[in-house]
């Protein structure tokens, strides 16, 4: 199973992020763009790409204990940037101290577990907001501009997710992956045991 550990904004958060967009839709090149959907948006923690299951009882035992050390935190979106010419996304502010704790506890516990985990990038609090295609490319500095003074919602970070990603199989361009929550725990609660184990959707 492809999975990663994040934060997931609630519906007030998203749905401020959503109305904020709404200019960026009208932007030359708009079109062009593969807008992430909003009920996938999130902040990745960790990317652990393919876990065996048999690693899955012992990863999820160490990202409870993991939660459990840490505190709910104050962010919200802010702000917008690009990674070159292929992604488009917005920032985030608060207590961003707090969460790149969190990630580096993360990364730690998966490592620790077995699982492979992405060591090349550290953590940098971004929600990616779309990308652009090799066969259509966008200039997206006008719409980092636009983003530039974004502020969101305040709302409280207080759930460690772990999301199931699966990757396209259709073959129609610009499908996304689908995203499902597959376990979550609550931070500063129990270590014994996830919140929900039910699958749902990330966002």
């Amino acid at each position: 199973m492809r999975l990663f550990a994040a934060v997931l904004p609630p519906p007030a958060a998203v749905t401020a992020l959503a109305a904020a967009l709404d200019p960026l839709h009208a932007l030359p090149g708009a079109r062009a763009l593969r807008w992430t959907a909003p009920q996938g948006w999130h902040y990745t923690l960790g990317f652990l790409g393919e876990v065996p299951d048999g690693v899955r009882p012992g990863l999820d035992e160490r990202l409870a204990r993991a939660a459990h050390r840490h505190q709910p935190c104050e962010v919200r979106t802010a702000g917008g940037g690009r990674f070159g010419d292929r992604a488009l996304w917005t920032g985030a502010e608060g207590d961003l101290r707090a969460l790149s704790a969190l990630a580096d506890t993360v990364r730690a516990a998966a490592r620790r577990a077995g699982a492979p985990c992405d060591e090349e990038h550290g953590f940098r609090a971004h929600l990616t907001l779309a990308r652009t295609s090799k066969n259509a490319p966008v200039d997206l500095r006008p719409f980092a501009a636009a983003l530039t003074d974004h502020r969101g919602t305040w709302w409280r970070a207080d759930t460690l997710s772990l999301v199931a990603s699966t990757l396209p199989s259709s073959g129609v361009p610009g499908e996304q992956p689908a995203y499902t929550v597959v376990a979550a725990w609550p931070l500063g609660g129990p270590a014994d045991r996830p919140e929900r184990g039910a699958p749902g959707t990330a966002g």
